[in-house]
């Protein structure tokens, strides 16, 4: 099945922010801190795609 652009870009943000989720939850869950830093600071970088990826579809589809 082909996807349109905007299926994609709105794929791809959602995938994102289950990853800003996953990133959180094991962050508190491990317990190695060095570790925790990581999986925060890859939170915040999915985060940043999330929300990048919602500007191009309010932008171009929905705005």
């Amino acid at each position: 099945m082909d996807m349109t652009t905007k299926e994609v870009l709105k794929k791809k943000m959602l995938d994102a922010q289950e990853m800003v989720r996953d990133y959180e939850v094991y962050s508190k869950k491990v317990d190695d801190s060095e570790v925790a830093d990581l999986f925060k600071n890859y939170a915040e970088e999915c985060g940043i795609q999330a929300a990048n990826l919602g500007k191009i579809i309010e932008k171009k589809y929905e705005g």
